[in-house]
Order: structure tokens, then C-alpha cells, then sequence
């Protein structure tokens, strides 16, 4: 890796220390050039734009995400182990993603949520794959016979997001074991309501 590519990742990955508390408009390039020590016109140059460097941020959180949750889920068997994998890594992930501010991809979602543009495009792309990752998953685990015949996977998708983007909220403002422990038994429960009790190989 060239030192030009070095001081790229390490510009980025400080600003999204900085977007996971501050958002993606509360970055700043003289800002994160006082915190690295570079010159503000050395540290455009890497990316040409605000909004270059918030789509390089958004690029970042996204590997982290994929690496945190999707990655080992996939390792996971097919089915039902998958699917509740995918599940709990990502609350693992709304609780400890390793970033000051929390999960910088929700924090985005409600930034841009009303706000036409590149960022808000590229956040409800990331959303509708991250969606439609649950969705095989449940759809793989029912043609298995892991989940009841007819179980809705659209449904089941938009419920086991619906809690944890709730989780998620709630976890930076309260927090604590019991919600902790009350958001894991209910996304058990979501899953008891269709899974096939004796579904085998599981483990």
C-alpha cells in the first residue's frame, strides 16, 4: 500500500469516528485536518469534495458492517443457523460496533432520510441490500423446512428490522441489561412464531 493510500484510510477512518458522533454534515475538513495534522488543501486533495469524503465514510462503515455481521452469518449453514446468525450479529453490532457514536449508517439513514441527493440514494441502496440479505435468508431457511411453509419473508424481514432499528434508538438513550436482554427475547420470539421446532442440525 502506497503512503498516499495510507494517509487516505487514515483520514478516513478518523472521520468516521467523527460521523458517528457529529453525522455526515458535521464533518470538516479543516477540523479532521487538525486532528491528523495535515494541511486542509493536502487533505482535499484526496478527496475533491465534502461529499466525496462523506461517500468514502459511507464506503467505510459499510465494509465494517459487512465484516461485523454479513460475513461470519455466511459462514454460518444455510437455513435457520444463518438467519438468527445475521440476527444476533447485528444487535452485537448496534451494541458494540466499535465507533464512539454508535452505528454511523443508522445515524446517516435519519440524517438524509428527507434530504434528495447522492448520500440519500446511496444509504437507501445499502439499506434495500442489507433488507434484501434478511429476505433470502428467511426465504433459504423456509425452503429448507427450518421455517413454517408459507412463512411471509418480506414480513419477517420488516420485523426483525422494525425491533432492532427500535433496539438501536432506545440502546444510545437508555440502554442496559434489561433492554439488552429484552430486545434478544424478542427477536427469539419473532422467530419461535415460525420456526419449525424440530428443525435439525441447528448447532
Amino acid at each position: 500500500m502506497g503512503k498516499g493510500q495510507q494517509t487516505r484510510e487514515t483520514i478516513v477512518g478518523t472521520a468516521l469516528e467523527v460521523a458517528s458522533v457529529a453525522g455526515l454534515d458535521g464533518l470538516s475538513i479543516g477540523d479532521l485536518a487538525g486532528r491528523l495534522g495535515l494541511s486542509k488543501s493536502g487533505l482535499f486533495a484526496h478527496f475533491g469534495s465534502k461529499e466525496a469524503l462523506q461517500r468514502a465514510v459511507l464506503d467505510a462503515a459499510v465494509a465494517r458492517f459487512v465484516a461485523t455481521v454479513v460475513r461470519p452469518a455466511l459462514a454460518r449453514p444455510p437455513g435457520l443457523p444463518r438467519l438468527e446468525a445475521l440476527v444476533t450479529h447485528w444487535i452485537g453490532w448496534i451494541e458494540a460496533c466499535g465507533l464512539p457514536g454508535g452505528c454511523p449508517l443508522l445515524a446517516a439513514a435519519v440524517e438524509f432520510d428527507d434530504r434528495p441527493g447522492p448520500i440519500r440514494d446511496m444509504l437507501r441502496r445499502e439499506q434495500a441490500l442489507w433488507r434484501d440479505t434478511l429476505v433470502r435468508a428467511a426465504r433459504l431457511a423456509t425452503g429448507l423446512g427450518h421455517l413454517r411453509p408459507g412463512t411471509d419473508a418480506d414480513r419477517l424481514a420488516f420485523e426483525l428490522s422494525a425491533t432492532a432499528y427500535g433496539y438501536a434508538v432506545q440502546q444510545r438513550l437508555i440502554g442496559g441489561p434489561v433492554l439488552a436482554a429484552m430486545v434478544r427475547a424478542v427477536l427469539a420470539d419473532i422467530l419461535a412464531r415460525v420456526r419449525v421446532d424440530d428443525v435439525a442440525g441447528r448447532a
